[in-house]
């Protein structure tokens, strides 16, 4: 514990702050509202709380991807809002499977997310532009496509509307899911440290990585046990969970992910070291378009209907601020789809503190503000301070 303490304060002065600032911000934020309003902390709220972040959080993750190359995507939401314009068209009022119709929302998302990346990556038309051009056609195509009705409510027996309503009632499903998340972590980490040992460089011992799993069990099975005293494990989170532990791992321990990295780090560098810079920037937009295609169908889902307000300009700042605020840098090379995940929460806390409150929307969005900016500056310093260490470049 004492060398974990002084590895951790360490990191901490060289700028390496990582997720502290979002888990301090997310517990000052819990307090404050469990402070004011008992029932902030109750289970009803927070397992609607866990419904609510699917959707903005998986625009959040996709947008970790672009993020890492240090680019922005401007048009995640405008995608999302046409993503669910053109689900809602095709089975709604065509009449194709809904099945058929995800499909063709999250091919939409993937082929405007490839488009925006070959003019970026390409042409060399900068990120900004592009995605902002983007999403001023994108907010027009939906409106097209809605066309003069304008809101178009979902068959309230479908598949995507059950995304966002339906719980697992046993209690059983989210403990299982508890035991094997952590005995997950515990067979990677382990498997890990044995191949670091192997190569000889430096590793943890086996009592750090069961000090660890015992930690991601503790959450796991505290989460498990507020679910369940509500409605038990709802669909959402847990189809959200499976995007965020499956895109981490393709970060952390495949090729594609190292790519993305060591771009981030450094484009000229990634692309003398023989990396296909193009096709990684590409991709990473695809990445980010197709997730940004699936949020729209679940917050189409919350609210039954897609309208003239899908896409709107606050989830883009909502999930840009949920990125940073859990830790993906601005300046790439830094972040994890996880990232998204505690951003989300603090985002999302906020919001629900003041719709328990009754605060005015306004006030909220000056809150998100501050937070957004102060997040920032604590990337710009983290930054600054790890080039004086000799971290960054």
């Amino acid at each position: 514990m004492r060398g974990y303490a002084w590895d951790f304060a360490l990191r901490l002065r060289n700028g390496e702050l990582g997720s502290v600032p979002g888990l301090f911000a997310l517990v000052v934020i819990w307090t404050t509202f469990q402070l004011l309003d008992h029932h902030f902390l109750s289970p009803r709220n927070l397992s609607n709380l866990s419904v609510d972040i699917a959707g903005t959080g998986l625009i959040a993750v996709g947008l970790v991807f672009v993020m890492m190359l240090g680019e922005i995507d401007l048009s995640v939401g405008a995608v999302s809002g046409l993503a669910a314009a053109v689900f809602a068209v095709l089975n709604v009022n065509s009449g194709m499977p809904e099945w058929m119709a995800i499909i063709a929302a999250g091919l939409v998302g993937a082929a405007i997310g490839a488009l925006q990346g070959f003019f970026f990556a390409r042409i060399g038309v900068p990120a900004f532009v592009v995605t902002l051009a983007g999403l001023l056609a994108w907010n027009g195509l939906t409106l097209y496509v809605l066309g003069s009705n304008g809101t178009i409510n979902l068959h309230d027996k479908g598949l995507v509307p059950a995304l966002t309503s339906h719980y697992f009632h046993s209690d059983a499903v989210a403990y299982g899911l508890a035991a094997v998340g952590a005995a997950a972590y515990f067979l990677v980490s382990y498997h890990g440290e044995r191949r670091r040992r192997a190569a000889q460089v430096s590793f943890r011992s086996r009592g750090a990585i069961a000090l660890h799993t015992g930690g991601v069990a503790v959450i796991g099975f505290a989460a498990a046990y507020v679910l369940n005293q509500f409605e038990g494990m709802p669909f959402a989170l847990l189809v959200f969970l499976a995007f965020v532990v499956g895109l981490d791992f393709v970060l952390r321990r495949t090729r594609y992910g190292r790519k993305i990295f060591s771009i981030g780090g450094g484009a000229e560098a990634a692309r003398l070291a023989g990396i296909n810079v193009v096709w990684i920037r590409v991709s990473a937009f695809a990445v980010s378009g197709t997730l940004a295609a699936f949020g729209g169908l679940f917050l189409a889902s919350r609210v039954a209907s897609v309208g003239q307000t899908s896409g709107s300009t606050s989830l883009l700042i909502n999930a840009i601020a949920a990125a940073v605020i859990g830790g993906v840098s601005l300046f790439g090379g830094r972040g994890r789809p996880w990232s998204a995940l505690l951003g989300v929460l603090v985002i999302q806390s906020i919001a629900s503190g003041m719709l328990l409150m009754g605060i005015q929307t306004s006030v909220q969005s000056m809150i998100t503000g501050g937070v957004l900016l102060a997040a920032v500056v604590l990337d710009s310093l983290s930054r600054r301070s790890q080039k004086a260490h000799g971290v960054a470049l």
